[in-house]
Protein backbone atom coordinates (compact mmCIF):
# COMPACT_ATOMS: atom_id res chain seq x y z
CA UNK A 1 0.00 0.00 0.00
CA UNK A 2 1.45 3.22 -1.54
CA UNK A 3 2.08 6.17 1.34
CA UNK A 4 -0.47 8.87 1.34
CA UNK A 5 0.01 12.04 -1.23
CA UNK A 6 1.13 15.52 0.18
CA UNK A 7 -2.18 16.78 -0.10
CA UNK A 8 -4.10 13.65 2.09
CA UNK A 9 -0.84 14.36 4.72
CA UNK A 10 -1.76 18.19 4.54
CA UNK A 11 -5.48 17.39 5.25
CA UNK A 12 -4.32 15.28 8.13
CA UNK A 13 -2.24 17.71 9.53
CA UNK A 14 -5.48 20.29 9.64
CA UNK A 15 -7.39 18.00 10.99
CA UNK A 16 -5.05 17.27 14.46
CA UNK A 17 -4.77 20.63 14.59
CA UNK A 18 -8.61 21.66 14.66
CA UNK A 19 -8.98 18.83 17.06
CA UNK A 20 -5.93 19.82 19.20
CA UNK A 21 -7.65 23.56 19.18
CA UNK A 22 -11.04 22.21 19.90
CA UNK A 23 -9.53 20.51 23.15
CA UNK A 24 -7.94 23.33 24.34
CA UNK A 25 -11.25 25.35 24.26
CA UNK A 26 -12.87 22.32 26.14
CA UNK A 27 -9.75 23.23 28.57
CA UNK A 28 -10.31 26.93 28.74
CA UNK A 29 -13.64 26.34 29.96
CA UNK A 30 -13.11 23.80 32.56
CA UNK A 31 -12.50 24.93 36.17
CA UNK A 32 -10.26 21.58 36.54
CA UNK A 33 -7.90 23.21 34.44
CA UNK A 34 -5.08 25.53 36.13
CA UNK A 35 -5.80 29.46 35.61
CA UNK A 36 -2.82 29.71 33.78
CA UNK A 37 -3.37 26.60 31.45
CA UNK A 38 -6.88 28.46 30.67
CA UNK A 39 -5.65 31.97 29.40
CA UNK A 40 -3.53 30.52 27.23
CA UNK A 41 -5.73 27.89 26.04
CA UNK A 42 -8.74 30.29 25.35
CA UNK A 43 -5.49 32.48 23.43
CA UNK A 44 -4.66 29.55 21.04
CA UNK A 45 -8.16 28.34 20.60
CA UNK A 46 -9.77 31.67 19.83
CA UNK A 47 -6.84 32.01 17.08
CA UNK A 48 -6.42 28.98 15.71
CA UNK A 49 -10.43 28.96 15.68
CA UNK A 50 -10.74 31.92 14.10
CA UNK A 51 -11.18 33.01 10.39
CA UNK A 52 -8.61 36.17 10.86
CA UNK A 53 -5.00 35.34 10.80
CA UNK A 54 -2.55 37.95 12.40
CA UNK A 55 -0.77 37.75 8.97
CA UNK A 56 -3.41 37.13 6.42
CA UNK A 57 -2.82 33.85 4.30
CA UNK A 58 -2.63 35.57 0.82
CA UNK A 59 0.69 36.75 1.77
CA UNK A 60 3.74 34.90 0.04
CA UNK A 61 5.22 32.44 3.04
CA UNK A 62 4.25 34.82 5.83
CA UNK A 63 1.04 33.68 5.55
CA UNK A 64 1.41 30.37 6.38
CA UNK A 65 4.30 30.67 9.25
CA UNK A 66 1.82 31.79 11.87
CA UNK A 67 -0.46 28.84 11.01
CA UNK A 68 2.53 26.14 11.02
CA UNK A 69 4.06 27.79 14.02
CA UNK A 70 2.11 29.95 16.29
CA UNK A 71 -0.84 27.87 16.27
CA UNK A 72 1.27 24.08 17.10
CA UNK A 73 3.55 25.84 19.45
CA UNK A 74 0.79 27.68 21.45
CA UNK A 75 -1.10 23.97 21.58
CA UNK A 76 2.37 22.29 22.78
CA UNK A 77 2.68 24.79 25.61
CA UNK A 78 -1.07 24.41 26.53
CA UNK A 79 -0.52 20.77 26.91
CA UNK A 80 2.26 20.58 29.05
CA UNK A 81 0.65 22.92 31.70
CA UNK A 82 -2.49 20.11 31.35
CA UNK A 83 -2.69 16.94 33.54
CA UNK A 84 -2.34 14.26 30.86
CA UNK A 85 -5.57 12.39 31.79
CA UNK A 86 -7.60 15.47 31.58
CA UNK A 87 -5.72 16.78 28.21
CA UNK A 88 -6.93 13.10 26.94
CA UNK A 89 -10.48 13.62 28.31
CA UNK A 90 -11.05 16.87 26.28
CA UNK A 91 -9.03 15.55 23.04
CA UNK A 92 -11.83 12.57 23.00
CA UNK A 93 -14.50 14.82 23.41
CA UNK A 94 -13.10 16.99 20.56
CA UNK A 95 -12.75 13.92 18.30
CA UNK A 96 -16.32 13.38 19.12
CA UNK A 97 -17.39 16.56 18.12
CA UNK A 98 -15.61 16.71 14.44
CA UNK A 99 -17.59 13.75 13.82
CA UNK A 100 -20.77 15.86 14.07
CA UNK A 101 -21.91 18.09 11.27
CA UNK A 102 -20.24 21.99 11.75
CA UNK A 103 -22.53 24.74 12.29
CA UNK A 104 -22.28 28.14 9.85
CA UNK A 105 -24.33 29.78 12.36
CA UNK A 106 -21.18 29.24 14.75
CA UNK A 107 -18.75 30.55 11.68
CA UNK A 108 -20.99 33.65 10.87
CA UNK A 109 -21.12 34.12 14.89
CA UNK A 110 -17.43 34.88 15.33
CA UNK A 111 -17.26 36.79 12.52
CA UNK A 112 -19.72 39.27 13.37
CA UNK A 113 -17.86 39.19 17.09
CA UNK A 114 -14.45 39.83 15.18
CA UNK A 115 -16.48 42.69 12.97
CA UNK A 116 -17.27 44.23 16.35
CA UNK A 117 -14.25 44.31 17.91
CA UNK A 118 -12.58 45.62 14.75
CA UNK A 119 -15.54 48.36 14.99
CA UNK A 120 -14.92 49.01 18.77
CA UNK A 121 -11.22 49.20 18.02
CA UNK A 122 -10.88 51.72 14.98
CA UNK A 123 -13.47 54.00 16.59
CA UNK A 124 -11.42 53.48 19.48
CA UNK A 125 -8.01 54.89 17.82
CA UNK A 126 -9.79 56.42 15.40
CA UNK A 127 -8.32 60.42 15.34
CA UNK A 128 -11.08 62.73 16.34
CA UNK A 129 -10.56 66.29 14.07
CA UNK A 130 -8.79 69.36 16.21
CA UNK A 131 -11.36 71.84 17.29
Amino acid sequence: MPGKSLSERIADLGHRLRIEAHAAWLAARDPRVPMAARLLAVAVAAYALSPIDLIPDFVPVLGWIDDLILVPAGLWAVRRLIPATLWAEFRGAAEAASERPSSRAGMIAILLIWAGLLYILYWSVRVSPAH
